[in-house]
């Protein structure tokens, strides 16, 4: 069984004994979303910690989303909400690489493929190399805008 779905499942006790109605419902949500993930497909599997870890990080986004509608539309008690919600859900993620951390990986990654004059024909390759070392570290958005951005697109 995955430590950090153990890690998930003891916090949400600990927090159900301390009253903590917030941090119980997060936890609560992530772990029907990593059952939700389990039951899915056509054969039920036990997830691994990469497996939770994936689950976490597109939660953790779904939040900061829904944080940035709620305050464009001047719902901001919902969008404070799901801010403590991500800040939560944070906890549980490997730390985030800053913009300058992304940058020198794409970089490496450029010049490791060798594909620093191929330009936008480089994406997937220069991509691929990049994506294990930033996952659940950092967006993928930001990281592709960045790839994107050195190969001079």
């Amino acid at each position: 069984m995955s430590e950090l779905k153990d890690r998930l499942r003891a916090d949400l006790t600990a927090s159900m004994k301390a009253r903590d109605a917030l941090r119980s419902s997060t936890l609560r949500m992530v772990l029907a979303a990593i059952t939700n993930a389990e039951v899915a497909g056509k054969q039920a599997k036990e997830l691994t910690d990469d497996d939770v870890l994936t689950v976490l990080t597109s939660e953790s986004k779904k939040r900061r989303e829904s944080a940035e509608a709620f305050s464009s539309a001047g719902r901001d008690e919902l969008a404070a909400k799901e801010r403590e919600e991500a800040e939560i859900l944070a906890e549980y993620l490997p730390e985030q690489l800053d913009a300058d951390e992304v940058a020198q990986i794409v970089r490496e990654a450029i010049e490791s493929a060798g594909a620093g004059g191929e330009g936008m024909k480089a994406m997937g390759k220069v991509m691929g190399a990049v994506q294990p070392r930033t996952k659940g570290r950092a967006d993928g958005g930001v990281v592709a805008a960045e790839v994107k951005r050195q190969l001079g697109a």
